[in-house]
């Protein structure tokens, strides 16, 4: 399998020496791969005007290939042409091939591109174009993920009344794939609309990689979170038709974390690639999404503890992963005290949309629970930070304590609130 890790700069753009500086430690880990998800974070030449105010310039992302390059690392860029393409829509120019429309018929300010907008392959063949020279491992990823508003403008839905959904997908696939292939590359998209249209897996062109993607741990078969968590297995049917399986699991946060869940992490990365290897998959991704939240010398460490799967291979125990993970990526003098506390504080994590509500409606939180466990992580993550050796962990833990303290005093103010009502309805 080809061992692979992805950066998000869609979502987050660091500093490009920081970036640099990663290369030589992920090629001496073992990745021979970096995926790169893009959206508006660089200036691309053949669109202007779509690069947000703190993208990377072109000559910035040349610099980034090129030194990956001299590391060994080959990079294949993600250019998503199908859902998450907000990063077109929101701008004047390109808003007119948005898939959703306003009642008086102009295309709304949200949404992704349809693919029966003529422009549409006007803008891939633009980003193909620039993307092609830096595509150093012969691969153009080109997303087409989370695509849940096919079939809502009046020319897609006519189509697809006509042919059905899954045709109509797998043809707008096609359709790019001879424009990827045009080029001399290879062209992955990720499966998980394959996993809702299972019918156009026969219908899709040969060669192209499917890239499966599931973030939590599974035993026999990853699991589709909007199929209520069943089981599913794509990998027999991509391979009947001649398409590479990429085995994805994450290393990060779900958007509101302020710290990894590094246990899950772990179990989510050794499920996959157990499974990679059981099903012969062509590559195995280390995603990172939406890192923004997170200090990303964690999700670094995390990449570190997964390259034990192939650098040492007899250990799959999260307590020694993570601890060698901290041996290569830090320079701190207990690394082994540093996994302990990294995976107590799963105990306490701050993870689920839930607890992020509290960030806009205080009366969302689960006031019969009490000050209780809220106090009793505050006190945890107090001793935490007093013992953390790691910097960026110290931070983060400092970080999920004010979390904590944060909760501890809506819950005591909002029980307090709901006592003074009830007193002033006896009066």
């Amino acid at each position: 399998m080809i061992r692979a890790f992805q950066w998000d700069l869609a979502r987050q753009v660091e500093r490009l020496d920081w970036l640099l500086a990663q290369l030589p430690r992920y090629a001496a880990w073992g990745y021979q791969e970096l995926h790169l998800h893009l959206e508006d974070a660089v200036d691309y030449p053949s669109l202007p005007g779509i690069a947000r105010a703190d993208a990377y310039s072109w000559s910035e992302f040349q610099t980034l290939v090129e030194r990956a390059s001299a590391h060994g690392i080959r990079v294949v860029p993600i250019a998503n042409l199908l859902g998450h393409t907000q990063y077109l829509i929101k701008t004047p120019q390109w808003r007119e091939l948005n898939e959703i429309l306003l009642p008086d018929g102009s295309p709304a300010a949200v949404g992704q591109i349809c693919p029966d907008h003529p422009r549409s392959i006007e803008v891939a063949e633009a980003l193909i174009r620039d993307l092609t020279p830096l595509c150093t491992a012969g691969k153009l990823h080109v997303g087409l993920d989370e695509s849940f508003h096919l079939g809502k403008h009046p020319w897609s839905q006519s189509v697809i009344e006509r042919i059905g959904l899954p045709a109509y997908f797998a043809a707008y696939v096609t359709k790019l794939n001879d424009r990827v292939a045009s080029a001399g590359l290879q062209m992955g998209i990720w499966a998980d609309m394959l996993i809702m249209l299972p019918e156009a897996i026969a219908e899709l062109p040969t060669g192209i990689a499917a890239y499966d993607w599931y973030y939590h741990g599974f035993k026999r078969h990853p699991r589709f979170e909007l199929f209520n968590f069943q089981e599913y297995n794509l990998a027999p049917a991509l391979r009947e038709r001649g398409i590479d399986y990429w085995a994805c699991p994450m290393n990060g946060a779900f958007r509101h974390e302020p710290l990894p869940v590094f246990g899950e992490r772990l179990a989510n990365a050794v499920a996959w690639w157990q499974r990679g290897q059981k099903v012969g998959a062509a590559g195995f991704l280390v995603s990172s999404w939406e890192p923004s939240h997170l200090s990303p010398e964690l999700t670094t460490v995390i990449d570190a503890a997964i390259a034990g799967l192939w650098l040492e291979g007899e250990s799959t125990d999260h307590a020694t992963l993570l601890r060698r993970g901290f041996e290569r990526a830090t320079a701190v003098r207990h690394p082994a005290q540093a996994s302990r506390l990294a995976l107590a504080a799963d105990e306490h994590a701050f993870a689920s949309y839930a607890q992020a509500e509290r960030h806009q409606h205080w009366d969302s939180s689960p006031l019969h629970e009490g000050v209780a466990r809220a106090a009793a992580t505050a006190r945890f993550c107090q001793r935490a930070v007093a013992r953390a050796e790691f910097g960026p962990l110290r931070v983060s833990l400092q970080w999920r304590h004010y979390l904590a303290e944060r909760e501890r005093f809506v819950r005591h103010g909002a029980k307090a609130i709901l006592r003074a009502r009830r007193l002033w309805q006896r009066n």
